[in-house]
């Protein structure tokens, strides 16, 4: 899919100093100006000392204007920043850089590059179709198994494709069941990190092996619902989409028709009744996205209805269940697009499902079902690997929709600086939002903000947003031709502090 970016370069390969180092020697660097000069002979500074003098003003001059930016009486908050140049890993700017504060989205900065690293860039997710029993004269005597591995892009056309080769393999009459395998992840489907009354949001849909999604946002493990206003006073018409969704949830209609428009959905965890309220405008059409349980027995609905499209018979009903291991022959394959390509919508849309998809899929590395404890560990485990400072940082999900996640700004930083060494690196930035490109998959969730400025087309990063809590991480290209990694953590109250967020990376493209 197009998608509108400036691709950097890979930086040379240099030797870098630890951070800490780094930033032990930029606190210890002059920075006293302002006091009278005494009376000394007038000499010619070597050229070295002239470039660590003009370094020095440069460091103090942008500290200035960001602490200024930050200490803006507009932002009623206290923004904990970290500011690195991106080549090197020297410290550029720090404001409570190890304060560890809940990082909302930006949580995906670190899945996306774990998964990159664990899974490889050319990783896919399969879903497959298998048969246990003979097939004579077209009669499957056995039932027919859909088994999952962690696809979060699956869509109602890739159902009906693997039905469409079940039918090609000579399957008109199945005498069994169909069996939805979700068995590659564990059976806890909501995290335990998230608050139950998000069970409803599309931002918090369980996270399954097996799954369906709505759109091309894939929005996995929703149904849409389609409200359409009636004449005034009368029930308004609901439908779904995928249409089949209608047979796996019941649809309690408990909306009006009336001149204006304002409605909600709700389903209770455990069940699949999703009641519409409010109101609808005569004529006018609503739509929204609610999620369902066990989204496995979701995606069965829609296969099995693509099978009967095909004139499939299918004698037995739908259940959950376990493949055998023995006795069983794959009869079609679905294949997703790879890693790399995954991470456009991911980071650009911020999908929460992918997040976890991922997580999970990385903790089947270890040959258990997948997991959130197992995929957290691969997770933390890269993020040392790269040296990333540890301390107060606590992950409970991939997404970042837990408010129990801690991450310190200097951890992100040092992520970015250290990753721009991977060989998928490229494809990594190609993924995060950029700001003020205005295209779904170009700007993504950056795509409004700081446009007519220098960091528009300019900074890739990667937004988050719960209540009370705003983040931003990512790079930045400055006047100078370097490249900064930066991330600025908020949990605040009152006002947001994203104006100046964007002001502050508006700087750092200013910086000479």
């Amino acid at each position: 899919m197009p998608v509108s970016t400036t691709v950097h370069p890979r930086p040379r390969a240099v030797r870098r100093a630890t951070l800490a180092a780094v930033a032990a020697l930029a606190l210890a660097a002059p920075v006293a100006l302002g006091h009278p000069a005494q009376a000394a002979p007038v000499v010619t500074a070597p050229a070295a000392d002239v470039a660590t003098d003009a370094g020095a003003a440069a460091r103090a001059s942008l500290s200035s204007t960001l602490s200024s930016i930050l200490n803006d009486s507009r932002s009623k908050t206290e923004t904990d920043v970290s500011v690195l140049d991106a080549e090197t890993g020297a410290a550029v700017y720090s404001r409570r850089s190890t304060s560890a504060s809940m990082p909302a989205s930006n949580t995906k900065i670190l899945t996306a590059v774990a998964a990159m690293h664990e899974l490889g860039p050319d990783y896919r997710f399969t879903t497959d179709v298998v048969r246990r029993g003979t097939v004579t004269d077209g009669v499957l005597d056995g039932s027919l198994y859909l088994v999952g591995h962690g696809d979060p892009t699956s869509r109602q056309s890739d159902y009906k494709a693997l039905a469409a080769k079940v039918r090609a393999a000579g399957i008109t009459r199945i005498t069994g069941k169909i069996v939805a395998d979700g068995s590659f992840f564990d059976d806890q489907r909501y995290n335990p990190g998230w608050f139950t009354s998000y069970a409803s949001s599309y931002y918090a849909a369980q996270t399954a092996a097996l799954t369906v999604a709505p759109n091309a946002d894939y929005d996995s493990g929703t149904v849409i619902v389609k409200v359409k206003g009636g004449s005034r006073g009368s029930k308004p018409k609901l439908s779904t989409t995928p249409g089949i969704a209608k047979k796996y949830v019941s649809l309690v209609n408990s909306a009006s028709t009336t001149g204006s428009t304002s409605v909600s959905l709700s389903r209770k965890l455990g069940g699949n009744a999703i009641t519409v309220r409010g109101h609808v405008r005569a004529g006018a059409t609503w739509s929204g996205l609610v999620t369902v349980d066990k989204p496995e027995l979701y995606a069965a609905a829609v296969f099995r209805e693509e099978l009967k499209r095909q004139k499939i018979d299918i004698a037995g009903g739908t259940k959950l269940g376990t493949t055998p291991a023995t006795k069983r022959t794959r009869v079609a394959r679905d294949t997703s697009m790879t890693l790399s390509d995954l991470l456009v919508p991911f980071l650009k849309l911020s999908n929460n499902l992918h997040a976890e998809a991922l997580t999970k899929t990385m903790g089947t590395l270890g040959g258990k079902p997948g997991s959130w404890p197992a995929g957290l560990a691969r997770t933390t485990a890269y993020m040392k690997k790269l040296g990333a400072p540890m301390k107060g940082v606590t992950l409970t999900d991939g997404s970042g929709v837990s408010r129990r996640d801690r991450i310190t700004p200097i951890a992100f930083t040092t992520v970015l600086t250290k990753v721009r060494d991977e060989p998928w690196w490229p494809a990594f930035d190609r993924g995060l939002p950029v700001a003020g490109v205005d295209s779904h998959l170009g700007g993504g969730t950056l795509r409004h903000r700081m446009n007519g400025t220098r960091a528009a087309n300019n900074a890739h990063a990667k937004t988050g947003s719960l209540t009370g809590v705003t983040a931003l991480s990512g790079y930045v290209t400055g006047r100078d031709g370097r490249r900064y990694a930066f991330s600025l953590l908020s949990n605040y109250a009152g006002a947001t502090p994203r104006p100046v967020e964007n002001e502050v990376v508006v700087a750092l493209a200013n910086r000479r």
